[in-house]
């Protein structure tokens, strides 16, 4: 099983340059960086990047990311991975672009 993270192209563009990052702004100010599971990403990104194109989706191995990954009640009751460290490159097992299309995000095959 993998967990995703969507980024926007400069954060993911950061996160190249630098080689980690402690996420997006919403993430600095929860204070961990959010992920989603397969069945939840797209839901994720009807919320929270409506409309936003030059989106990159990050997939990441839970089993990876150790003790720091916490599984928490989020959205309708719903347990979410938070990851409370940095992200690295070395934590990414592939990366996409998710374009915009006309009724949403299109996600990669297989995904969802």
């Amino acid at each position: 099983m993998l967990i995703y993270k969507i980024f926007r192209r400069p954060e993911w563009d950061d996160l190249k340059a630098t080689g980690q990052t402690l996420g997006a702004p919403i993430d600095l100010a929860d204070g961990f960086i959010h992920f989603s599971t397969a069945a939840q990403v797209m839901e994720t990104a009807a919320k929270h990047f409506a409309g936003e194109s030059d989106l990159v989706l990050v997939a990441a191995d839970p089993d990876k990311l150790g003790a720091a990954l916490k599984w928490e009640v989020s959205r309708g009751g719903a347990l979410f991975p938070h990851l409370f460290r940095r992200l690295t490159m070395s934590d990414v097992v592939w990366d996409t672009s998710l374009p915009l299309g006309a009724s949403g995000h299109i996600f990669p095959e297989g995904l969802v």
